[in-house]
C-alpha cells in the first residue's frame, strides 16, 4: 500500500512512494539573513534626478518637433497608368511556375517558349 509510507512512513519518501531529496526530510532550517534598508548616496541620488528630468525634457522636446512637422514632407508618387505602348497578348509559362509576359511586338518569343520541352 502506498498510503502506509504516507501515515506510518518516514519523511524521506513522499506519499506516492517516490524518495524525496535530502533536504525534505531534514528538520533545521537555515536562518534567513535580516533585510537591511540599503543606504542611499545623497550625490547619486541628485544626479539620477537630474538625469531623469533631462530625460523628460529630452522627450517633450521630441514630442514638440513632431507635432510641428508638417505631413506632406516626401513627394506624392505618380499613380501607374497604362499608356498604350506595349500590348500584352498573354502570360506563357516557361518551367513549374516561371510566368513570362507574351506581348505583341514579340511572337517570336511565344513560339520559342511553346516549341520548348517540358
Amino acid at each position: 500500500m502506498s498510503t502506509t509510507n504516507f501515515y506510518f512512513g518516514s519523511l524521506r519518501y513522499d506519499h506516492t512512494g517516490r524518495k524525496r531529496k535530502n533536504h525534505a526530510a531534514n528538520p533545521v532550517r537555515k536562518k534567513r539573513k535580516e533585510f537591511k534598508p540599503l543606504k542611499i548616496d545623497p550625490v547619486k541620488q541628485q544626479k539620477a534626478l537630474e538625469a531623469q528630468e533631462r530625460r523628460e525634457q529630452e522627450r517633450k522636446d521630441f514630442l514638440d518637433r513632431l507635432s510641428k512637422m508638417k505631413s506632406d514632407i516626401t513627394a506624392k508618387k505618380e499613380s501607374m497608368q497604362y499608356t498604350g505602348e506595349r500590348k500584352l497578348v498573354g502570360i506563357a509559362t516557361m518551367h513549374k511556375s516561371n510566368a513570362v509576359p507574351i506581348f505583341e511586338s514579340d511572337k517570336e518569343h511565344a513560339k520559342d517558349i511553346a516549341k520548348m520541352r517540358r
